[in-house]
């Protein structure tokens, strides 16, 4: 109709609109050109993250299109910021060629598709992840409703790690945190059941709710099965229908987001029930494991004691000590390579020589199997293949490596030798990060790739060789080949030149006339017209035979994926082994006993934090300390340390650093101590420090108590139970009944072993009558005036606090801390006549004098007690000696209101 405007969309933007219908919840990177843009809504948000440019393109609907747009080059820098911010990202590439697309029409849009889902727990790329840590994709099923049976499953896809274990709704916020995932993925109706909201709350946007299609039980094992390529899981292990369908549900969505592309994942491994130490997020947080409370790396235990070389061995620390084993056997198995390492010094440091070169093979692997790989994965595996022969030289013909190096060698053997041979005769020495970019094949590896090069580099070269054969069978010097856009090339003699040209039958078949001008006349041949042809292709032929040698490189290491990856999860171990064992060596470390007894004796033993921070700032010595919590005499349950002294004396770190030894030595490690004996820690629990809870409505005193109660609650035999000031929140006698019954809880109900530090001195009255409960105190020295913090653990009890010490040496105003003083007089003298503390707390003017003395410059005094009248009416340079003295007992005497 005239004069009406056409407001449909145009064909990109239709196809745009179609495609964001189907990925609603993502933000879609639409490929045009060199850049992914963003439009309507998407624009405005990717803006605001990204900090890009908001533009327009266009109308819709009579309203300006939003359009933001970031380079293909920086794609990944662009990424990592949304999924940091919690955003899921389609990437929605061309999937045709543009001149196939204009053989349907001048206006014919380049077909494009979602390529993939960028999740927090699906990234692969390098630049988006951390070398050292590992980033798990995890989902949570439950089968038989509520009260049914659950199981968590999580894998990484960056490695090809997976592991199962069932959990319960009691400890299934322990259990996730454990694993630390970038993202949880659960079936809708659990993620909206209520008494699963506090975990899922305290996750916050790491939980993905999906269909409950995704974790259906009755088909899972054979869509696992369907996964491996096998007919029957049965070689795989004895897993729960529950453990299949969080398993399945797991891979269902890893197909969701990484569409038609198959990760190389290994086998998944069930985690026994009880195979590793529980360790509630409470005393995750507190002991500062793997992140500091700050949430960083450094600060923490495995930031101390990291000294692996290689990225996939820091991973593999962290795993370990995110959960300590309680196998005995398993752990001695990580101890024997611990210690043969220690023992064999020249094979450790060379070990770690060679592993300063070792690629991240897992991770480059990963991205190959993905499609995500260029040929400097490639490159990485080759170098890795490389790396791995040199170290199974250095462990070959070694008849006493302990079991876990024995397998690390085996595995090594059993790399086929065909995929290293292969990469090294076709990748060169250097190669470029993207596979279009060509370049990465060996000259010689490939005869017609190397003519086509030719071809595309010499093409010069080529033709003026092939100008002087023809100059020289025709006897014209002067014969020249040219080009222009219209015939191509061509050869070119003058008029007078052009009849040597068809001198014979055989020059005038060969050379084949093409134009005439005035001065001159133009001639081609077949041999000429084939070589412009194989000039103008040879480029596209170039990188047509490198993507395909690329291809079939990459199919040789995927096919290989089984045994690169048992070598590579080898090599890490290999690296844990030596990187634990130097760490030994240069700390002067011990080998703990660790057994299914009670026992737990450290002989001196220290903060591993602690201590590398001292020598990090060389502030002197760690002062090692004794701690045994194992069964007095004929007891069967462990011993519980009542701790008193100062503030500042070290109380927090002695109790921090026996819960870091007992997760050190299950986790495989030697231990910062001169001897120890741990027997199996089943649950560790820790409350030191105070902390509040402000979006749940909690007072420090409330998180306190929620703390507790759970260690109460849960503690059994077999758990360590570190607690600091329990009961300090609140009014003092309050605090103190909570302390005693806690302890005595402890004690009679639990049987734990247990350090208890408090401030609460009462309480050390509790050992004459609790068989296994222990007093010990931290030492301080008084010298002149001044209060001198030993750090050492003895047996006994302090004789008092030490808090106004502390107070003076954290800058409180002078005047403060004297009245404070004179308050703590007071109170101790209440209590020496044994009625209540003397009624001092309204004697303000008694403040105010000891205000005004410390006060810079008074400008006003204004006497409000007969005392202070007397002394401002004093002028002390007129008093004599024992003028002055009389006034002192006179001013006594008023302030004790005994009188003038």
């Amino acid at each position: 109709m005239t004069g009406v405007k056409d407001t449909s969309p145009t064909p990109m933007m239709a196809q745009y609109i179609e495609i964001k219908a189907a990925n609603p919840d993502c933000l879609l990177f639409y490929r045009m050109g060199d850049f992914y843009e963003l439009f309507f809504d998407d624009a405005v948000e990717a803006s605001r993250a990204l900090g890009i440019a908001l533009t327009k393109r266009g109308k819709h609907l009579g309203d300006d299109i939003p359009m933001a747009g970031v380079p293909i080059h920086a794609a990944d820098d662009y990424l990592q910021k949304l999924i940091g911010l919690g955003h899921r990202v389609a990437v929605c590439e061309q999937i045709e060629d543009p001149a196939e697309a204009k053989k349907r029409g001048a206006k014919s849009v380049v077909r494009r598709d979602v390529v993939r889902l960028v999740t927090p727990g699906t990234i692969t790329e390098e630049t988006l992840l951390e070398p050292g840590r590992p980033n798990w994709l995890m989902g949570l099923a439950r089968l038989g409703g509520a009260q049914g049976a659950m199981a968590l499953a999580w894998t990484d896809l960056s490695t090809g790690d997976f592991r199962i274990a069932e959990t319960a709704a009691d400890r299934l916020l322990t259990d996730i945190l454990a694993v630390e995932p970038s993202e949880l993925v659960v079936a809708d109706a659990v993620f909206h059941d209520p008494a699963l909201k506090p975990a899922f709350d305290r996750l916050g946007r790491l939980v993905r709710p999906e269909p409950a299609s995704l974790f259906e039980g009755t088909t899972a094992e054979e869509r696992l099965c369907r996964f491996y390529g096998v007919a029957t899981l049965a070689g795989f292990g004895d897993f729960s229908r529950v453990e299949l369908a969080a398993a399945a549900g797991l891979l269902a969505y890893v197909g969701k987001t990484q569409l038609a592309s198959r990760p190389a994942l290994s086998r998944p491994q069930r985690m026994a029930a009880g195979s590793v130490m529980l360790i509630d997020p409470a005393t995750r947080a507190s002991l500062e494991i793997t992140r500091s409370t700050a949430g960083k790396r450094q600060g923490s235990l495995l930031a101390a004691i990291d000294r692996t070389v290689t990225g996939a061995g820091s991973r593999l620390l962290a795993v370990r000590l995110a959960a300590p084993l309680t196998d005995v056997g398993a752990i001695a198995g990580r101890q024997d390579a611990v210690a043969a390492l220690v023992e064999a010094g020249e094979l450790r440091r060379a070990v770690r020589a060679s592993f300063k070169t070792l690629p991240d093979i897992e991770r480059a692997l990963s991205r190959l199997s993905l499609g995500r790989g260029g040929p400097r994965d490639l490159l990485a595996i080759a170098s890795g293949l490389d790396v791995a022969a040199e170290i199974g030289a250095l462990l070959d013909g070694r008849d006493d490596l302990p079991a876990e190096l024995a397998v690390a060698r085996d595995r090594l053997r059993a790399l086929p030798p065909a995929v290293a041979r292969n990469l090294d005769r076709v990748l060169a020495d250097e190669v470029p990060l993207l596979k279009r970019d060509g370049g990465f094949v060996r000259e010689g590896a490939i005869p017609a790739l190397d003519e086509a090069r030719a071809l595309r580099d010499q093409s010069r070269r080529v033709i003026a060789g092939l100008q002087a054969t023809y100059a020289e069978e025709t006897g014209v010097r002067s014969l020249k080949i040219k080009h222009n856009n219209v015939l191509g090339y061509f050869i070119e003699v003058t008029d007078a030149q052009a009849a040597a040209l068809n001198g014979t039958e055989d020059l005038r078949a060969r050379f084949i006339h093409r134009q005439s001008l005035a001065n001159c006349m133009r001639f081609s041949t077949v041999e000429l017209g084939d070589l412009e042809s194989r000039i103008a292709g040879a480029a596209s032929d170039a990188l047509r035979l490198e993507l395909e040698a690329f291809d079939d490189l990459c199919a040789s290491v995927v096919d290989a994926s089984e045994a690169l990856q048992a070598a590579a999860g080898a090599l890490a171990a290999l690296d844990v082994g030596a990187a634990l064992a130097d760490l030994a060596v240069a700390e002067n470390w011990c080998r703990p006993q660790v057994d299914d007894s009670l026992a737990f004796f450290v002989e001196c033993g220290r903060h591993p934090v602690v201590e590398a921070a001292l020598k990090a700032a060389h502030a002197g010595p760690f002062v090692a300390n004794d701690c045994d919590l194992s069964p007095p005499g004929a007891e069967t349950a462990g011993a519980i340390w009542l701790l008193t002294g100062p503030n500042m004396g070290g109380k927090s770190t002695f109790l921090r650093q026996n819960a870091l030894i007992a997760v050190l030595a299950q986790a495989g490690c030697f231990v910062p101590a001169t001897s120890a004996h741990i027997g199996i820690v089943d649950r560790l629990f820790s409350r030191v420090g105070a902390s509040d809870d402000l979006a749940e409505g909690r007072s420090t005193f409330m998180v306190e108590m929620v703390e507790a109660a759970a260690i109460l609650n849960q503690a059994g035999m077999r758990a360590l139970v570190i607690l600091d000031e329990i009961g300090r929140g609140t009014a003092t006698y309050d605090g103190l009944s909570i302390a005693f019954a806690a302890v005595e809880h402890l004690h009679e109900v639990n049987g734990c072993r247990a350090l208890f530090a408090t401030h609460f001195h009462e309480m050390t009255a509790l050992s004459k009558r609790l068989g296994r409960l222990k007093n010990a105190t931290i030492r301080v020295k008084e010298w002149e005036g001044e209060v001198v913090f030993l750090h050492e653990v003895k047996p006994g009890v302090a004789d008092r606090s030490y808090g106004i010490q502390v107070a003076r040496l954290a800058g409180l105003p002078g005047a403060v801390i004297e009245r404070a003083r004179q308050v703590l007089a007071e109170l101790e003298r209440g209590d020496g006549q044994g009625g209540r503390p003397a009624a001092f707390v309204d004697d303000l003017p008694l403040f105010s004098a000891v205000l005004r003395r410390h006060a810079p410059e008074p400008t006003q005094t204004s006497p409000s007690s007969p005392a202070l009248e007397a002394l401002a009416a004093l002028d002390p340079d007129a008093l004599a000696p024992r003028e002055a003295l009389e006034v002192l007992y006179r001013l006594k005497g008023l302030l004790s209101g005994r009188g003038g």
